[in-house]
């Protein structure tokens, strides 16, 4: 997903196009990355210091239904970012650290289940958390 797709997305499904709005688009695709809602807030208090958590989570959730972004959670709490776009299906690997994700090919699904007998399967999620190689030598370097 790129910004201009994102804007599209908004415009196509009869969305205002309001300041907010695109300032949250622009923190998901300058980020790259899974972020809490938390963080959502503080990037987006640098341009509008009064805004609320409120606000936030509407928007978020208008974004997640409209197929902006995807959330995960870990650590107890729920994560979002740009949804990958295409129709190829696929799972991630996630950073725990960073919240940056690498994405995965291949399905798990199919070396574990296969077809079931008498059952159609119409999703699932798989997901894989740990460190990054980027986190992982900051980490070492820290500890030093």
């Amino acid at each position: 997903m790129d910004l201009q797709g994102a804007l599209e997305i908004l415009k196509r499904n009869g969305y205002k196009y309001t300041g907010k709005r695109k300032r949250l688009v622009e923190v998901f695709y300058r980020e790259s990355r899974y972020l809490s809602a938390k963080e959502v807030l503080d990037y987006m208090q640098e341009d509008y210091p009064g805004l609320s958590f409120d606000t936030i989570y509407r928007n978020l959730a208008l974004f997640e239904d409209i197929g902006i972004v995807e959330t995960t959670e870990w650590q107890g709490e729920r994560r979002y970012r740009f949804c990958c776009g295409g129709d190829e299906h696929h799972h991630h690997l996630i950073c725990t650290f960073c919240g940056k994700t690498r994405t995965l090919h291949v399905c798990p699904m199919n070396a574990i289940l296969g077809k079931p007998e008498d059952f159609d399967i119409t999703g699932h999620k798989f997901e894989i958390y740990g460190t990054c190689s980027t986190c992982k030598a900051d980490v070492a370097v820290s500890k030093m």
